[in-house]
């Protein structure tokens, strides 16, 4: 791979080597993170770059569609066949873009929305002041109960009632635990909304049936194709039939234009991956690997958000380790470990240095991590979190992590030899 660049751009070259080093060589725990098969990278580099297509097979505003249409179409029935879906659009370039065609598909600027708060669990796209769209609709959030950690269904039933909401979002980017789509339907229903399921995080985790999906409950579902997915840098959205239509002209025109034909290709080999026995059996061990991680970490004094975890992700409180999200982030990185810091329900800590760190298993479970290895990883987080400023301590804690991982090569010998 490479070869081209390694000739006309040397820098550039090198830089990208250097990331593959660093990868090779981290402990990547970063719940949002997972490494590709090789095919997501060759088709993501692939000559369906070279096309630009907007519209839908069949009715293409550009020609020499024909082959293009083919791609399309494949990967449509792929998905749909996937996720037990009615109608799928896989033109989205992320999770964050599938979520704003949706919007662009059923709301008005200034209709009520009602999605999870940021700093409980939700995500910046479901209507965080941060992000742009908080200027555009009008959003209520709902949490998770103080004592349970757990989201409180009787508030969302209470805020939905009192506001009437044209759409209720349920799924987030910090949330451990599996969530009541029934029950949020149900409330969705009861007061005339539309329900979405931003499934991005589990959303590989829902493709292999290790976790209840939220297709049959969700009038809309969005996804990114990273993540436990594994795929390529991208999105897509599931909905029943009777929206079709209605998501086909918000995705374009919309809310998007040409569409990114070689992260289509991607997808369509994703999917296909996603329906394999290998593919299952990883994300079993995702589940087994989130849990014993969360175990190994309360036994050595870290509180677990929630007590555990149903997913890849685990939430964990540093406080009785009296240290930092900021000051733990930055100490697991410097010896090779890479997690980041995010913020626990009712966190008195702000955003930029936080309580809590977010913990994913994703990556280390691809390549082929398992239970004597969880129960390194948690010692040595031990370690760092009782001295992140003490040199020799980490020094210690990097050699060991280094001797951990280097057993367990990122890709196969020779993948990138040119």
């Amino acid at each position: 791979m490479l070869k081209n660049t390694k000739i006309s751009d040397a820098e550039l070259y090198e830089i990208v080597c250097e990331e593959l080093e660093r990868q090779e060589n981290n402990i990547e725990m970063i719940a949002s993170e997972s490494t590709v098969p090789l095919e997501i990278m060759e088709l993501s580099g692939s000559i369906f770059t070279n096309k630009t297509l907007e519209g839908y097979p069949g009715n293409r505003f550009q020609a020499g569609s024909e082959i293009a249409d083919k791609l399309e179409i494949l990967a449509d029935e792929r998905a749909k066949k996937l996720f037990d879906a009615e109608h799928v659009n896989i033109q989205p370039y992320s999770g964050s873009t599938a979520n704003y065609c949706v919007y662009s598909s059923i709301l008005k600027p200034g209709d009520k929305v009602l999605s999870m708060r940021l700093d409980q669990g939700g995500h910046l796209t479901h209507g965080s002041p941060a992000n742009f769209l908080s200027k555009v609709y009008d959003y209520d959030f709902y949490g998770v109960n103080k004592d349970t950690e757990l989201i409180d269904l009787d508030e969302v039933r209470e805020k939905a009632l009192k506001d009437r909401p044209k759409l209720i979002i349920a799924g987030g980017s910090s949330y451990p635990r599996l969530i009541d789509y029934k029950s949020f339907s149900e409330i969705a229903k009861e007061v005339g909304a539309y329900f979405m399921v931003d499934m991005a995080h589990v959303a590989g985790l829902v493709a292999a049936k290790v976790i209840p999906s939220p297709v049959p409950y969700a009038d809309f579902v969005t996804t990114s194709t990273t993540k436990t997915f594994g795929g390529p840098r991208a999105g897509m959205v599931l909905c029943k039939n009777e929206y079709a239509k209605l998501l086909d002209k918000g995705v374009f025109p919309g809310c998007l234009g040409s569409m990114h034909l070689t992260t289509m290709a991607a997808k369509a080999w994703l999917f296909k991956h996603a329906a394999t026995d290998e593919f299952k059996n990883i994300m079993s061990s995702i589940l087994v690997n989130g849990r014993k991680l969360a175990e190994e970490l309360e036994k050595r004094g870290f509180r677990i958000v929630t007590g555990g975890t149903d997913n890849h992700i685990v939430m964990v409180d540093l406080r009785k380790k009296n240290i930092t999200g900021k000051l733990f982030q930055n100490a697991l990185d410097s010896i090779g470990i890479t997690v980041n810091k995010n913020q626990i329900p009712n966190d008195p800590q702000s955003p930029f240095v936080t309580s809590g760190v977010r913990i994913g298993v994703t990556s280390i479970t691809q390549r082929g991590l398992r239970g004597k290895e969880i129960e390194k990883i948690a010692e040595i987080m031990e370690r760092v979190a009782d001295a992140p400023e003490d040199t020799t301590n980490l020094d210690k804690c990097r050699r060991d992590a280094h001797e951990l991982i280097s057993r367990f090569p990122l890709y196969p010998e020779n993948s990138f030899n040119d």
